[in-house]
């Protein structure tokens, strides 16, 4: 495997902070450059971690700028928090997505009802170490589940780092709930409420809220890596996703990185303080599944 770094740029919890992927300490496109599987069988993936668990700070990876560096969502000019939703803190998992996959708007899926959400598969990595912004995770897949989030499919892959202890014993769905009684509900739970204290409605999950197995979630997979190969080749409308890349050998937006405006060194800033009432509590009425 190449070697994998992050380059800082700006303080965390401001405006101006971006996690940049190296690839043998060369700029890459998280999305588009890393590879997908981590093995020649495919039974090994590649996943980017985003948010490390128990943390607030909504990151995710950028779509629309060059490069597609990790940084903080904005709503209404303000960097977006998730709320604590008792007794969850934060992020439950190591939360991220998947490289080179693609969740196509333009595509009804034909068991959800529901279109693509436009971003890459989100990951929720169950294993016991937390993760940092940027990461490369080796993972192994388990189940997946349907969120309905604004009549967008928004699927959530259930995986666990192959190095952790309990990976051997983890190969599917039912091995989570038999060896991590709790999690699956509490995952669920989580997604349904977190938006309940910004003021939203609960969301709403296809399969009613069942966690489908290995085999269904690796079908998804497979289905949204072929989505983003029709991308980033340009068969498909990227629409205002930034396609550019250094790596992928049949793509039209294939750049080389000397013919890209230069990303600054590493930056490493302590965090900005954060208003306090990101670590107040939600007693959310009938959250138990």
């Amino acid at each position: 495997m190449p070697q994998f770094n992050v380059r800082k740029i700006g303080a965390p919890n401001t405006l101006e902070h971006r996690v940049y992927l190296e690839m043998d300490g060369t700029v890459i496109s998280p999305f588009h450059d890393i590879p997908l599987y981590a093995n020649e069988q495919g039974t090994v993936l590649n996943m980017i971690v985003e948010i490390p668990r128990w943390t607030n700070a909504k990151l995710e990876i950028s779509k629309d700028e060059l490069l597609n560096p990790i940084k903080q969502d904005i709503k209404k000019g303000k960097l977006r928090y998730v709320r604590n939703c008792f007794p969850h803190k934060g992020y439950l998992w190591n939360y991220g997505a998947f490289p080179q996959t693609w969740e196509d708007p333009n595509v009804i899926h034909q068991e959800t009802k529901a279109k693509g959400d436009n971003d890459p598969l989100d990951v929720c990595e169950i294993g016991e170490l937390v993760g940092y912004t940027g990461q490369i995770k080796q993972v192994k897949v388990l189940g997946i589940m349907a969120l309905l989030d604004e009549e967008e499919t928004d699927w959530k892959v259930i995986v666990i780092d192959v190095n952790d202890p309990l990976a051997p014993k983890l190969n599917d769905v039912e091995d989570v709930e038999r060896h991590l009684p709790g999690l699956l509900r509490a995952t669920n739970e989580w997604f349904r409420i977190y938006k309940i204290p910004d003021g939203k409605a609960e969301n709403q999950f296809a399969f009613s809220g069942e966690c489908k197995n290995r085999k269904y979630a690796l079908d998804i997979i497979r289905e949204t890596h072929e989505a983003w190969e029709k991308m980033i080749t340009g068969v498909t409308d990227a629409g205002t996703l930034t396609t550019t890349n250094l790596t992928v050998k049949q793509s039209p937006f294939r750049s080389d990185p000397n013919n890209l405006p230069p990303v600054p060194p590493n930056q490493t800033l302590p965090p900005a303080p954060i208003d306090p009432s990101i670590d107040k509590w939600f007693f959310i009425s009938g959250a138990a599944v």
